[in-house]
């Protein structure tokens, strides 16, 4: 079964190792969005079939990202193994933010499955060689804004950063908290992790730069290559310096693009003013991802079927059963053949006299597994229980 542990900066170079040739062009795919957003994401991360597997847990629900192949991958392997996780520990199997591309099979895959897909979650992706060149009408108010900001500051360059403690930066922190008027907890929190994230900047996984204007920076981006994407993680600018925005942005599309074809600037986190900015620089695409819960086929029974044959009828548990379902459950010489030891989920809870018919019940409830009576003339004889399901239509029988 799967083991995970605890994604953490730590194991940067193992997963830029997965995230360096990722094509899927979505910013979930990326080191950067796992460190950044790890007290909201809480991820953990597991290797098999030579792919990466990322399991997150948001609000208490687990639920991971599509498998990142490594050099020689097996992708139906790594989904195997999340679904048998997921059966062995009765989680519901989630798949969330699945490429767009990939949703197709995966619905085919799963014959009983739930598909949500929501536009705030999309990114926007650009082309990198326009954002580097912003040719053409359409791009004339990008221009008009640079102009007017080279006009302003005769003198402004880009310049990378790659030194954590250089100096500018500290000082263009200091002067955009001066000029950030923003008070909602969520910008307040990006903001600090912003800051956080250029911490970074002296590792490979990640390139930034900013536009200087009078010896001192006045906007900075950060961003990660994936596979042939740019994924812009943070962009700021000073708001006193009018038109640095679209100049770092095109300044570093022209500096650090040059071998991605597509810039992913990621999404609007429903915000009225991002989306309207990002609209403006005419993204190519919008990077659609989707949520895939995948059910079985126990999710179709509103209850325990009944099944006859000439001798033999199968139905549900009645509380008339307890004392002779116990006496079948707590049978060890019988009950070893199958490999199941009842004190294993017992613990240290006393074992009372429905305890048995109890779990059976929840795991129905949950629809975990289905535990059949088998019935001769109306009298419990034994049990039949289906468990640990494939979510393809499959289970095992016991």
């Amino acid at each position: 079964m799967l083991q995970f542990q605890e994604l953490t900066a730590a194991h940067g170079d193992r997963l830029r190792g997965y995230y360096r040739n990722c094509d899927y062009r979505l910013c979930e795919y990326s080191l950067g969005v796992k460190l950044m957003w790890r007290d909201h994401l809480h991820p953990s991360f597991a290797e098999v079939a030579g792919c990466l597997v990322i399991r997150n847990c948001i609000e208490g629900e687990y639920v991971f990202d599509y498998p990142i192949a490594g050099p020689e991958a097996d992708v139906e392997g790594a989904l195997r193994a999340i679904e048998s996780w997921c059966a062995a520990t009765g989680t519901p199997l989630v798949l969330s933010v699945v490429p767009e591309d990939k949703a197709q099979t995966l619905c085919l895959r799963y014959p009983r499955c739930r598909v949500i897909s929501e536009r705030p979650w999309k990114d926007y992706l650009y082309r990198t060689e326009e954002l580097a060149a912003f040719a053409g009408r359409r791009y004339s108010g990008q221009r008009n804004h640079i102009n007017k900001f080279r006009r302003d500051y005769p003198d402004a360059e880009f310049t990378p950063l790659t030194d954590p403690a250089d100096p500018r930066l500290a000082a263009f922190w200091q002067d955009y908290e001066a000029e950030f008027h923003k008070s909602g907890p969520l910008a307040v929190q990006e903001l600090s992790l912003a800051q956080e994230m250029f911490s970074r900047i002296g590792t490979d996984w990640f390139c930034a730069g900013g536009m200087l204007a009078e010896g001192r920076l006045v906007a900075v981006c950060l961003a990660e290559k994936c596979g042939g994407t740019l994924i812009d993680h943070i962009e700021k600018a000073l708001y006193s310096h009018a038109g640095a925005y679209p100049a770092l942005v095109q300044a570093f599309a022209a500096y650090y693009g040059g071998d991605c074809t597509w810039c992913n600037r990621e999404d609007d986190a429903r915000d009225k003013g991002l989306r309207t900015s990002k609209l403006q620089y005419l993204p190519d695409h919008l990077g659609g991802k989707v949520r895939i819960e995948a059910g079985t086929e126990l999710d179709a029974l509103k209850a325990v079927p009944a099944i006859k044959t000439d001798r033999l009828s199968l139905t549900t548990l009645r509380r008339g059963d307890i004392p002779a379902y116990s006496a079948l459950c707590l049978d060890d010489e019988r009950n070893r053949w199958w490999g199941y030891d009842y004190r294993t989920d017992l613990g240290d809870q006393p074992l009372t006299d429905t305890y048995f018919y109890d779990v059976a019940r929840a795991d129905f409830a949950a629809r975990r597994a289905v535990n059949f009576a088998v019935r001769l003339k109306g009298r419990l004889i034994g049990e039949v229980v289906l468990y640990n399901p494939d979510f393809r239509g499959g289970f095992e029988q016991g």
